[in-house]
């Protein structure tokens, strides 16, 4: 056996050699790739939109604050960004890590390719691996004279899956660390960031199974800082445009991605759901000025995007938020999909409860997860945060608030990143609390100071940890984990493992919490 040593060092060896020169390969490529610079619009030359009156009359006397508008509601959520993009007469600047070629997606594909055809000019920044379908719609768009499309850390390999999965392997270290922002920029007047990306599950639009999620609708000084963290990734040398890099695919004919576009709204496909729509799309309905928060505080925090090439090790949005959480006074909500502490974590929540500080957690239940590895790096936690005090919460997979209606769909999961700070602080963007958005993926989102804004964000929070909707966590006498809620009109229900969630899901969920992976999770 003394000839296996020598064999697993040089097949390593002969990796890390292929995968050295791939990634210096890559960059080579990318330098001589990236897109000519373009920014925002110099709003002062060019001529008013309907956007800018609507804006206009909203800001009159705001002195010089950002206004937020609240978007909890999925439908309302759809309807901010279709409406939107209907009214632009400038720019779309339009950013995100999933953008699915579903049915909300090809309706917003099918708004922002109207919006070019008015004259309005629209950048797409969508991440590679969030993309669904191929290259050939995406290279339709942007042989608009109008409309251009990057790529966030971008595979080379386009057409050929064999040579696109080679070079995902040999770039693996590189290639794992993604564009997490989702920002809708209109105009420079009007930017929604927050949670939620485009495909049906973030809209209600889903027959499996739709997200809860919230985002922020800004007007102001808010805005303009959005679209500078457009212009830095957009001009980055990690955003690449798809013209340079499907060179040989054949590019489809823009009329008839055009013409396929247009046909889905009048589908039978969609009227269901644009029927529910109806009510929502009203562009001044929707910005109504008693439901604009103006706020003397707000600051989009945004990762750099040099974080995703690896050059960048700060985790620059974390870094800035956890000291804000960790300066709670009374009470800190914290909702994340995704929730992994760590260490680190774990000994700034316990800290707090040692201060007097009430904090709650919610998060998703096994069975209501949409990734369920996640939940084993999660389970090893719940134990040291019961005993530290914390209060756990854990999203029901048919936890929905009674006033939702799905498209055939009755499962929930939970999408929301957001916390609340003693009644006055909020955030809500893109930011996971686990491993990945800490050091690995690019995140941004909006913190604000608006004690009305964060007491709506409390109600929400309460609604969603009510026993209808989650499991409370808790530790029994003897220490171990139990689960209790309300099911099928009783008052209470007592569980002693993971409630609801299959077999398959509860050993996934083991074996990944068996394996030093968390850093990946």
């Amino acid at each position: 056996m003394r000839w296996v040593a020598p064999i697993v060092v040089g097949v390593t060896a002969a990796f890390a050699g292929a995968s050295a020169f791939a990634g210096w390969d890559y960059n080579r490529f990318a330098a001589k790739a990236r897109g000519r610079r373009s920014t925002a619009f110099d709003l002062g030359g060019t001529e008013p939109t309907p956007i800018d009156h609507r804006v206009a009359e909203l800001t009159r006397e705001s002195r010089g604050r950002s206004g937020l508008l609240l978007l909890a509601s999925n439908l309302d959520a759809f309807a901010a960004r279709a409406l939107s993009a209907r009214s632009a007469g400038r720019s779309l600047d339009l950013m995100y890590y999933i953008w699915h070629g579903d049915l909300t997606g090809r309706l917003l594909a099918a708004e922002a390719l109207a919006a070019a055809d008015r004259g309005v000019r629209v950048r797409f920044l969508l991440d590679d691996l969030g993309v669904s379908g191929d290259d050939r719609v995406m290279l339709a768009l942007d042989s608009h004279p109008n409309i251009e499309l990057r790529l966030f850390n971008p595979t080379r390999a386009r057409a050929n899956p064999v040579r696109r999965a080679a070079e995902m392997l040999l770039r693996a270290w590189s290639v794992n660390r993604r564009m997490h922002n989702k920002a809708w920029i209109v105009d420079g007047r009007l930017a929604i960031v927050g949670g939620r990306n485009v495909g049906d599950e973030y809209y209600d639009a889903s027959e499996s199974s739709n997200f809860r999620d919230l985002d922020l609708l800004c007007l102001g000084p808010a805005v303009t800082e959005s679209e500078k963290v457009f212009d830095t990734y957009w001009n980055s040398g990690v955003a690449l445009p798809i013209g340079k890099l499907a060179k040989g695919i054949v590019r489809p004919r823009l009329k008839r991605v055009r013409a396929q576009l247009q046909r889905v709204a009048g589908s039978r496909e969609a009227k269901p759901y644009l029927d529910r729509l109806k009510s929502h799309m009203a562009l001044e309905g929707l910005l109504d000025h008693a439901a604009v928060h103006w706020c003397d505080k707000v600051e989009i925090v945004s990762d750099c995007p040099e974080k995703a090439a690896g050059r960048d090790d700060g985790n620059r949005v974390m870094d800035y938020l956890l000291p804000v959480m960790e300066a709670a006074i009374e009470r800190l909500e914290i909702t994340s999909p995704y929730f992994i502490p760590g260490d680190r974590g774990v000994e700034s929540l316990t800290e707090l409860r040692r201060r007097g500080v009430q904090v709650a957690v919610l998060t998703n239940s096994l069975a209501a997860t949409d990734v369920a590895a996640v939940h084993g790096g999660y389970a090893p936690y719940r134990k040291p945060l019961l005993e530290a005090g914390v209060a756990l919460f854990e999203l029901k997979p048919d936890g929905r608030s009674p006033s939702l209606t799905l498209r055939g769909s009755s499962r929930a999961s939970l999408h929301t990143k957001a916390f609340a700070v003693d009644g006055r602080h909020g955030f809500i963007g893109s930011l996971n609390f686990d491993p990945r958005s800490s050091s690995l993926n690019t995140e941004m989102g909006i913190l604000f100071t608006s004690p009305v804004l964060v007491q709506r964000m409390s109600e929400l929070f309460n609604e969603e940890t009510d026993p209808a909707m989650s499991y409370a966590v808790a530790l029994d006498e003897g220490g171990k984990l139990c689960w209790t809620a309300e099911k099928e009109g009783e008052k209470s229900a007592l569980y002693e493992s993971e409630p609801d969630a299959a077999v398959g899901r509860r050993l996934l969920a083991t074996v990944v919490g068996w394996l030093p992976l968390e850093s990946q999770l």
